[in-house]
């Protein structure tokens, strides 16, 4: 049976190419517009997908952990902490606070370069800083339930003074790539889970 775009059912030579979605590296697709229509149906899935190839990849025993780098520690299976809503979970308060501060950065990165949208308090607007922005973003993550760890109730101030430390890589006056991203932590998956992370408190 002949490889089809999961979202029109198209295949080659109808179209020139299928890219396999870059979270699970399973599912085809022909273009970037098939895969955002059908990423409420895929994404339930998704993350289960990535999961079983990580493993099959890192083998049965090797037990690598996601980020292997920049990081205190990166934790194993890190797609279905995030379907769990434990990412953020059983992780440092340095890591928490980075974690948060770039999915921000590469979401307000993503508005930007995808949908020509930016905050007038965000860099991308004009503003010195991306803290006031930040702050919302934190707002939301605090309303959705069992998202943050246990210890988070009185942290959010020690997040944002990591935010504004100048000097070190979760700065908000910083913008950020996919590829910076990358190369951070050494993980070519790890923009996805900052941007799933995001998308939960976003919806």
């Amino acid at each position: 049976m002949a490889l089809e775009c999961n979202s029109c059912k198209k295949s080659p030579p109808e179209v020139a190419l299928l890219k396999r979605c870059a979270k699970c590296s399973t599912t085809p697709y022909c273009s970037r517009d098939c895969q955002k229509a059908d990423w409420k149906v895929h994404k339930k899935v998704c993350g289960k997908q990535a999961d079983a190839t990580t493993s099959f990849q890192d083998g049965p025993t090797t037990g690598n952990s996601s980020p292997p780098k920049g990081l205190e520690q990166g934790v194993i299976r890190p797609f279905t902490r995030l379907e769990n809503r434990t990412w953020l979970h059983d992780r440092s308060e340095r890591d928490v606070y980075g974690l948060l501060i770039d999915a921000y950065r590469l979401r307000v990165e993503d508005m930007y370069n995808i949908e020509g949208e930016a905050d007038a308090d965000s860099i991308y607007g004009g503003a010195a800083n991306g803290l006031r922005g930040f702050k919302r973003f934190l707002e939301r993550v605090e309303r959705c339930p069992g998202i943050l760890p246990p210890w988070w109730d009185a942290k959010k101030k020690e997040c944002e003074t990591l935010g504004m430390t100048p000097s070190q890589w979760h700065d908000l006056r910083s913008a950020v790539e996919k590829s910076d991203i990358i190369e951070q932590y050494g993980d070519s998956r790890f923009p996805m889970q900052l941007r799933m992370f995001a998308e939960s408190v976003y919806g």
